[in-house]
């Protein structure tokens, strides 16, 4: 059964709503700017892809839960639908509402159960139900995959998907422990990367039949996951291959017939290394054929949103006919010397997307879209 995109939302340190976006990566505009969530001083990483939406220069609670919301609304409305409360919303996410958290152990907010629940914020908007999936940077197009099990199995006509995270003290923390010097910018696939840094972001999409007579953004033909629980944080390229192949086989296409992948690329030493290696073992002698982008050098990592942010530009990709540039590539490493990377946006023919997604624990997730007939 088709399943087709019919709204999308989308709002990162680099721009809100999918126009506003798309154009401002087209440019090679880049979010990374001094830390505002939260005290620098104590941290080598003095930077992060945020978002300009503190006025007087402090973190509030339930922050996340806004952006959710915003971007809810702007694919809602792009579907052009009224009442999704027979609709289930499927929110994947890594850190949920963890700074609320933070904020409220510093004594800077007050938090209840209830404010660590998406599931609060979205039935009071919309009266609708929803689930949240936490499986770490691939949390969003998990969710996706689910969304499209729903339709098929007709547990639904209609499914919002959507991914959310925002920048966290600890998390900020963590991530600039694992490298040996803190990186000034995200750089996916270059030799001298040093690492990642975070961002917020968050990102949305209504999915529903191909029957239901609403204008198609593009369309789903396949998602695939699996977890290799390789290891806690370490990534394993046989089952990031295995999940790409898993999502060519569901779709029914071959390494050749894909147009443009969206690489995750996270700019980290392993996991940048981790997926150009499964990408030239499922892809082979044609992994310089397809156009490739890394938009994490422009928006940071937004953690579990970042699924669904990559969805939604490959659509507008697709709809435009257009590759967005990977920014800050002087450099490509050994194993991705030959992937067709650019530094500015290039103008070409695209049919099919190939939509990369992989978190901690060996989570590992791939989707396949291609243009609205």
């Amino acid at each position: 059964m088709p399943i087709d995109f019919t709204g999308r939302g989308v709002i990162t340190s680099v721009g809100t709503g999918v126009t506003n976006l798309f154009d401002n990566l087209c440019l090679g505009q880049v979010g990374v700017k001094e830390l505002q969530a939260f005290d620098p001083r104590p941290f080598r990483a003095k930077l992060a892809y945020e978002l300009a939406d503190r006025p007087n220069g402090r973190d509030r609670m339930a922050r996340a839960s806004e952006l959710l919301l915003k971007v809810l609304h702007q694919a809602i409305d792009e579907a052009g639908l009224t009442d999704i409360t027979h609709a289930p919303v499927i929110v994947g996410t890594g850190l949920r509402e963890l700074r609320s958290l933070e904020l409220w152990w510093r004594g800077q907010g007050d938090l209840t159960p209830a404010g660590l629940n998406f599931g609060s914020a979205i039935r009071q908007e919309f009266g609708a139900r929803s689930y949240t999936v936490s499986n770490a940077c691939a949390a969003g197009l998990s969710a996706l995959t689910i969304g499209a099990d729903l339709l098929a199995l007709d547990e639904a006509d209609t499914v919002v998907v959507a991914g959310v995270d925002v920048l966290t003290e600890s998390m900020h923390g963590l991530l600039e422990r694992v490298h040996e010097q803190a990186p000034s910018r995200v750089q996916p696939f270059d030799r001298h990367r040093k690492g990642v840094l975070m961002g917020d972001g968050a990102a949305a999409v209504v999915l529903q039949c191909s029957s239901s007579g609403q204008r198609s953004l593009g369309r789903l033909r396949a998602t695939a996951s699996n977890c290799d629980a390789f290891h806690v944080t370490a990534p394993e390229s046989e089952g990031i291959a295995a999940a790409i192949e898993d999502a060519h086989r569901s779709a029914r296409v071959d390494p050749g017939d894909v147009d443009l992948v969206m690489l995750h690329g996270t700019g980290t030493l392993l996991n940048d290394e981790a997926e150009a290696t499964a990408m030239r073992s499922v892809f082979a002698d044609k992994v310089a054929q397809p156009h490739m982008t890394a938009i994490k050098s422009m928006t940071g990592h937004t953690s579990g949103a970042s699924g669904v942010v990559g969805l939604v530009m490959g659509l507008e990709c697709l709809a435009r006919q257009t590759v967005l540039p990977t920014v800050g590539l002087n450099e490509p490493s050994d194993e991705a010397h030959d992937f067709r990377l650019s530094p500015s946006a290039v103008h070409t023919s695209l049919h099919i997307a190939q939509v990369n997604a992989f978190g901690f624990g060996g989570v590992n997730t791939v989707a396949i879209v291609e243009v609205a007939e």
